[in-house]
């Protein structure tokens, strides 16, 4: 199987451009249809573990306050025998594949399962109980009224639950939305088996292939061929894609570096597709989707459980900042507005997550009639555009203190990643990605106020083709490497890298 770094594809990819490609009708028409956001199928899947265990306590408490505490007293016996039993509970429901998503639409064969599993969780807190000798500890009726109270609770929240995921399957949060990448008999077959699946959560939304010969017809298995690998670049930007699969032959080497040459700028999984290969592996050598065998070939960078982390990082840690530095900033906001006319904010449209277009907070530190809005020409040393005031906070980046609102009211940046660039910026009189092939891969995540490039001594003006080059390494590096423990580290030393600022003007 080949391997692939993104530090070597983005030697080899090919420069997507800040001009907006233009799609053919049928692709503009489906990137127009209003998408309503993913739910993850893992984190909803550890919410309904989570609730369950929570019901089970509630019940058993419950239960516990209004039979036994008035008749017999508080026993710290009954709440270890409460937490203990649920999590036994919850793990028992997980081995029965009561978490499956695809099996929590119905809940009449829930039903079996979840009696079976909480009968045995409640039989192995009876043979505890029995064999050390502490058939006194528990009422009867408490243990009784338990176990019935927490299955009617159980299987009642199931039947919540089941409505709630009809109604999110019927608007598409549940399902992948899936991009066919290759065309031909082996696509139409990929197509077929994905369809096949009843249980399976791939909305096949279009095809995509360079060839325009016969051995790509304009439609597969029902699904319409919507332009070539270079327009899905584009289509992904515009609208919701979670899965791209590629349906190329294993062998074909060549095509496949190609193609995720091009692809793995985006923000979601990739996978090539082994139905049609003859060689067959060990089952635990593939990850499947579906019933269809695959290789991984990139990952969104940041997904599941990762993207709850980051989003309360960022809202809890963005808040409190926001809120110990507002004396700071109230202060900046005064010398700003003494020191020359115009607004105290200065807003820039940057490209942010995806390519998406943000807006972005800063406090103005140019005079108001020679502001740059697209940042077609970089600040440099003694500039004279920029205030008295404006050095001295640009130097400091003071000035970037009002992108804290971005992070936690509108949550279109994050606390620390890749820097969002302005959209005309350049290098050299060139733009950032005429000099650098896959520039845009750094935007598979949220931009940040700081990053690992800002932190290693590339932060400030970006002049040469060598500066722009090596911060978009360090994007890369930790858009590989993200975790919250990063993170937290990228902020605890951007104090210190400020202090460094020969760069910055």
């Amino acid at each position: 199987m080949m391997e692939y770094s993104p530090r070597d594809t983005l030697r080899a990819a090919v420069p997507t451009g800040l001009s907006v490609r233009e799609l053919g009708p049928l692709a503009r028409e489906i990137a127009a249809r209003p998408v309503v956001p993913a739910l993850s199928r893992v984190v909803l899947a550890g919410l309904v573990r989570l609730t369950d265990f929570l019901l089970l306590v509630a019940v058993g408490f419950g239960l516990h306050l209004a039979y036994v505490l008035p008749t017999y007293g508080l026993d710290p016996a009954y709440p270890l025998a409460i937490a203990s039993l649920s999590l036994v509970a919850v793990l028992l429901f997980n081995i029965v594949g009561a978490y499956d998503v695809g099996s929590l639409r119905f809940v009449v064969p829930q039903l079996g399962r979840i009696t079976i599993a909480w009968l045995i969780a409640f039989a192995l807190g009876l043979a505890i109980v029995f064999f050390a000798k502490l058939e006194g500890t528990y009422s009867r009726i408490w243990l009784v009224a338990w176990f019935v109270g927490g299955l009617v609770a159980i299987l009642l929240a199931r039947l919540v639950l089941a409505q709630l995921i009809a109604r999110w399957l019927a608007e598409g949060r549940l399902t992948r939305r899936t991009v066919i990448v290759g065309g031909g008999k082996s696509a139409e077959d990929l197509i077929d088996t994905l369809h096949r699946d009843r249980h399976g959560d791939v909305e096949v939304i279009g095809l995509f292939d360079d060839r325009s010969d016969e051995r790509s017809p304009n439609v597969v298995a029902g699904i319409h061929k919507l332009g070539t690998v270079d327009d899905l670049v584009e289509f992904a930007r515009r609208t919701r894609i979670d899965l791209l699969l590629v349906s190329l032959p294993v062998t074909a080497e060549e095509r496949v570096l190609q193609m995720v040459g091009k692809l793995w700028v985006l923000p979601v999984d990739v996978r090539l597709s082994a139905h049609t290969s003859r060689l067959r592996l060990r089952p635990r050598s593939y990850s499947y989707v579906g019933t269809v065998p695959v290789f991984a070939i990139y990952d969104k960078p940041i997904a599941d459980w990762d993207v709850v982390q980051k989003w309360l990082f960022d809202r809890v840690v963005g808040s409190l900042l926001l809120a110990l530095l507002s004396p700071v900033m109230l202060a900046v906001a005064i010398a700003v507005k003494l020191d020359s006319r115009g607004p105290v904010f200065f807003r820039q449209r940057r490209y942010g997550f995806n390519n998406e277009l943000i807006e972005v907070f800063k406090f103005r530190s140019m005079y108001v009639e020679q502001s740059d809005v697209t940042a077609s020409k970089l600040v440099t040393k003694d500039d004279p555009r920029v205030t008295r005031v404006g050095r001295f906070i640009r130097k400091t980046s003071l000035d970037e203190l009002p992108q804290l609102i971005n992070v936690a009211i509108f949550g279109d940046l994050s606390l620390v990643g890749p820097r969002p660039h302005a959209l005309h910026a350049k290098a050299e009189n060139r733009l950032y990605d005429e000099v650098v092939d896959g520039y845009f891969a750094r935007h598979r995540v949220k931009p940040g106020i700081t990053g690992w490039a800002q932190i290693n001594g590339w932060r400030g003006e970006t002049d040469t083709s060598e500066k722009i080059q090596r911060r978009v390494e360090c994007d890369l590096f930790y858009i590989e490497n993200w975790s919250v423990m990063f993170d937290m580290l990228i902020l605890a030393r951007t104090p210190f890298a400020l202090l460094k600022s020969e760069n910055a003007y």
